[in-house]
């Protein structure tokens, strides 16, 4: 029985069986990248199921073109970071560009770190029939994997650039075909990114296995986007699929100008953010609180260098 709209989520941790059980519910999952424990935590709190630790951190985080030049360590890097700040959602790993492809062994190997030094809960990987051998294999292996189909940002250079999927008869046949494919292998969910409505609308009706769109219409069993995105931290970038629930970037840029202008007319730290003066105990009026400096009885302004580093 689908929940009433506008109820909480359960408390209760995100694992691969609740997300297939609310598919079959016709729950709707929420997923949304994260890169360091506190959006994970912001985004746990406000009820995200899913939290993508994705290669996407290449072009929101590192500032890239692409998301190709990312790293597996860099990705279990920010999946611990991610954990830290975690209760509930459940996280997923993304294998980023060459972790799988160069063999099996090689793709058993990266997805075990994100689970046992990332505290990941499970992975994703971009392909489709290409790829079903190696989830299989990575499923088998005691690994929950997240399949990824359509607009596939590793392949960026070979499908020519950022382009929608699956237009044309068969090009949609083909994505279809994938689609089926990774479920087949044993993923326990799919996204599906970059392709038309319809299209989604059928792989989702095929496969038991939970969709997650993105830039795929709203018949998908949930819905991802870009941490970035979704907060408008990305003031360049504004693809159509998104909806920016806020404009994060121009509220810090109005924040960090206020910060600026009052510490340059002194208006910024004042008593309140202060700590105080120091405590005279045994010594007299004029003594010296510390070796090789002298204190005004009431000073206008702090000393600077005489005092070292406050803790």
């Amino acid at each position: 029985m689908t929940k009433p709209k506008g109820t909480l989520p359960s408390t209760k941790p995100v694992t691969v069986p609740t997300l297939r059980a609310m598919k079959r519910a016709g729950e709707r999952i929420t997923m949304v990248t994260a890169y360091d424990a506190t959006f994970a935590r912001l985004l746990d709190e406000s009820g995200v199921d899913m939290l993508l630790v994705g290669d996407s951190l290449g072009m929101v985080v590192q500032g890239l073109d692409s998301t190709l030049p990312v790293t597996v360590d860099e990705i279990v890097y920010h999946c611990r970071a991610v954990a830290r700040g975690t209760q509930r959602a459940h996280i997923v790993g993304d294998m980023p560009f060459m972790s799988w492809q160069i063999s099996p062994e090689d793709a058993l190997r990266n997805a075990a770190r994100f689970l046992s030094t990332g505290g990941a809960h499970s992975v994703k990987l971009e392909g489709g029939r290409n790829a079903a051998g190696t989830i299989e294999r990575i499923v088998n292996a005691g690994i929950p994997v997240v399949g990824h189909v359509g607009l596939t940002p590793q392949s960026v250079h070979a499908m020519g650039g950022f382009r929608v999927q699956g237009k044309t008869e068969d090009a949609a046949a083909r994505v279809f075909d994938d689609a089926r494919a990774v479920a087949d292998a044993g993923a326990f969910a799919l996204v599906l990114e970059g392709i038309p409505s319809d299209l989604a609308a059928a792989i989702t009706d095929a496969v038991a296995i939970p969709t997650i769109g993105i830039g795929a219409g709203p018949s998908c069993d949930g819905q991802v986007l870009v941490c970035y995105d979704l907060l408008g931290l990305t003031p360049d970038l504004r693809p159509k699929f998104v909806k920016r629930y806020a404009e994060w970037f121009e509220e810090g840029k109005r924040a960090a100008a206020r910060y600026c202008e009052e510490v340059r007319s002194g208006a910024f730290p004042t008593d309140e953010y202060a700590f105080g003066q120091v405590r005279r105990e045994d010594a007299g009026p004029s003594a010296s609180p510390l070796p090789g400096t002298s204190l005004p009885s009431n000073p206008e302004r702090r000393p600077g260098p005489a005092y070292g580093p406050v803790a």
